[in-house]
C-alpha cells in the first residue's frame, strides 16, 4: 500500500496513494460533516450546500466549472450523506492543478447567488418529488424517521419543501463556517500523482479555509428507538424493511455484524436469497444489510414483493433469523471472508473507489487500514460470535418495520414482534 500522509500547518489533512501504471487520478474533498450535522431548523441545508457549491464563484460561474473540467475531458460530482459530505473529480494526470484548483473554488469561494439559489431550490423540489414517487426509497426514508424518532440522524437528507423554501445565502454560509473548516476536512487523491507535488497545489489553493468553526458543530447523540410505519400505497409491489439497531464503527461486533449480514443476504448464495427467493418464491429481490455510523448503527432486511405473499414472506425471514441465532457454518464464514477480501481488492483497481475508501478509513479511524490488517480484524470471528450476536440483534431489542406499497395483508408489529420473543413496541401509522 503505497500511502502517504501529510498534515498541513493549517490542519488540513493530505492523503495520497500513488499508482504509477496509471494516466488518471481520482482526487476529492471529503468533509466529517453531514446531514446529521444540521440544526433544528437546517433540515436540508448539507445537501443543498453540496448543490450550490457548483453554481458559481468569485472567479467562475456555473457554466464555466461545468466547462472547464468537461473541456479536459475529467468528471466533476458531490454527494450528501448522514455523516459526511464529498465533492470528487477524476481527470488525466496532467490535470490534476485544474481540478484542485475547482474544487478549492467552489469550496472557498462559492458566492451563493440569490438568483442560482432560487433555480436550485427548485431542482431539489422536483428532487424529493421524484425520491417520494420511488418506493425503495420512501421505505427507507420512512425507516430512519421511526427508528430514530424526532433526531437529525433521522431525517431525510433531502430536507422537505418546506424547509428547502425557506432557506437564505446566510444560512448556508453559517452551517458551512461551522462544518467545513480545516480539521474535519481530507484531501485525498489516487492515481498518477506525485504525493509532494500534490500536497504543494492543496497548501497553495486551500489556505483560505477556516481552521475552527464559527461556532461548535451539531451532533447530538444517537438513541435508537424502533417502531412500525406503514404506508398504502396502490402499487404493483410491496417494499418491506425489517430492521434492528446495529453496531457502530468503533464497536467491538461491526465487522462480526457485517459478516453476520453476508451470510443472510449478501448475494445469490445467502440463507435468505436461497430461501425466500430461489426455494419459495416469496419476492424477487430480498437482501440484508448493515450500516455503521459514528454511534449506532442499522441492522436490516430489505425485500420487495407481491402484496399477496406477505403473510407467508414475514416468518420466513423471521425464521431465517433464528436460525441464524441458532446455528451458523464454518463454511458460510469463508465464503463471507472470501467476498469481503475480493471487494477489497477490486476496489483497489479503481483509483475512485480507492480514493473513496481511503478518506472514510481516514474519517473513521484516523488512518488507512491496509488489507492484510483488515482481513486480520475477520479472522477472530467464530461461528460461536456470530449466533450470539445474532441473538443479541433479532431477539433482544425492539424491531423497526416499515412497509410501503399494497400492505393489506402484512401482519401486525404485534404478531412480528410476539415471533421475535420481544415486548411491545410504539406504532406510528402512515398516512395512506
Amino acid at each position: 500500500m503505497n500511502v502517504e500522509i501529510t498534515r498541513l500547518p493549517s490542519g488540513l489533512t493530505v492523503v495520497t496513494e500513488t499508482m504509477p501504471h496509471l494516466e488518471s487520478v481520482a482526487l476529492g474533498v471529503w468533509i466529517k460533516s453531514g446531514a446529521r450535522n444540521e440544526t433544528e431548523n437546517e433540515h436540508g441545508i448539507a445537501h443543498l450546500l453540496e448543490h450550490m457549491a457548483f453554481k458559481g464563484t468569485a472567479r467562475r460561474s456555473a457554466r464555466d466549472i461545468a466547462e472547464q473540467i468537461e473541456d479536459v475531458g475529467g468528471e466533476l460530482n458531490a454527494a450528501t450523506s448522514t455523516e459526511t459530505t464529498s465533492y470528487y473529480a477524476r481527470v488525466l494526470k496532467d490535470h490534476v492543478p485544474l481540478a484542485v484548483d475547482i474544487l478549492a473554488d467552489i469550496l472557498t469561494e462559492s458566492e451563493f447567488d440569490e438568483e442560482e439559489l432560487r433555480r436550485e431550490k427548485h431542482v431539489i423540489l422536483q428532487e424529493i418529488g421524484a425520491a417520494n414517487d420511488t418506493p425503495d426509497d420512501v421505505v427507507f426514508d420512512r425507516f430512519s424517521e421511526v427508528a430514530y424518532r424526532g433526531q437529525t440522524i433521522g431525517r431525510a437528507i433531502l430536507g422537505t419543501p418546506e424547509t428547502v423554501k425557506g432557506f437564505t445565502p446566510p444560512q448556508i454560509r453559517g452551517y458551512l463556517s461551522r462544518n467545513y473548516t480545516t480539521d474535519r476536512m481530507f484531501i485525498v487523491a489516487a492515481g498518477a500523482v506525485d504525493h509532494q507535488v500534490f500536497c504543494k497545489q492543496v497548501e497553495e489553493r486551500f489556505a483560505s479555509l477556516p481552521t475552527m468553526p464559527s461556532a461548535t458543530p451539531v451532533l447530538e447523540p444517537a438513541h435508537y428507538i424502533g417502531g412500525d410505519t406503514r404506508e398504502d400505497r396502490d402499487l404493483m409491489d410491496a417494499q418491506l424493511l425489517i430492521g434492528f439497531e446495529g453496531k457502530a464503527y468503533h464497536q467491538r461486533d461491526f465487522y462480526c455484524s457485517q459478516i453476520l449480514a453476508n451470510i443472510l443476504g449478501g448475494g445469490m448464495s445467502s440463507r435468505l436469497f436461497q430461501e425466500v427467493r430461489e426455494r419459495r418464491g416469496l419476492c424477487y429481490s430480498v437482501y440484508a444489510f448493515h450500516w455503521g455510523f459514528s454511534d449506532t448503527g442499522i441492522f436490516g432486511v430489505h425485500a420487495a414483493t407481491n402484496g399477496d405473499e406477505l403473510p407467508n414472506l414475514v416468518p420466513v425471514v423471521v425464521e431465517e433469523l433464528r436460525k441464524a441465532s441458532e446455528q451458523i457454518h464454518q463454511a458460510e464464514i469463508d465464503r463471507a471472508r472470501a467476498q469481503i477480501r475480493a471487494q477489497l481488492l477490486m476496489g483497489q483497481e479503481s483509483p475512485a473507489a480507492r480514493a473513496g475508501q481511503i478518506a472514510r478509513q481516514m474519517m473513521l479511524y484516523g488512518k488507512p487500514i491496509p488489507n492484510d490488517e483488515m482481513m486480520e480484524r475477520l479472522e477472530g470471528i467464530t461461528t460461536q460470535r456470530l449466533t450470539d450476536l445474532a441473538g443479541r440483534l433479532f431477539f433482544d431489542t425492539v424491531p423497526t418495520l416499515s412497509a410501503v406499497g399494497p400492505i393489506a395483508q402484512l401482519p401486525s408489529m404485534e404478531e412480528i414482534a410476539a415471533s421475535l420473543s420481544l415486548p411491545g413496541v410504539t406504532t406510528k401509522k402512515a398516512a395512506g
